[in-house]
């Protein structure tokens, strides 16, 4: 019973890494691609402004969670290979 109880209570830690890795970063990217087509549209003064800035944190939002996955993923190859030790490896 205390493993099921153990296990129940990690469950949320995976369905919210499964929610914000596997929904939250396409969403993240199709508001990017959104507000960058207002930018293209003929959108005039602070609101090209303020769509060219929240598309750019978008994109770069996006881009640093996927160098850090891959950066993740070959953590023990740099590790052992390379002599990097980068997130803990």
């Amino acid at each position: 019973m205390h493993t099921l109880l153990h296990n129940l209570s990690d469950l949320w830690r995976v369905m919210l890494a499964a929610l914000i890795f596997g929904a939250g970063l396409p969403t993240v990217f199709a508001l990017g691609i959104r507000w960058r087509g207002q930018v293209d549209d003929g959108a005039t003064g602070g609101a090209r402004t303020g769509a060219l800035v929240a598309s750019s944190l978008c994109f770069a939002v996006v881009m640093i969670a996927v160098v850090t996955g891959v950066l993740f993923i070959a953590r023990g190859f740099l590790a052992a290979r390379l002599g990097i030790h980068l997130l803990g490896a």
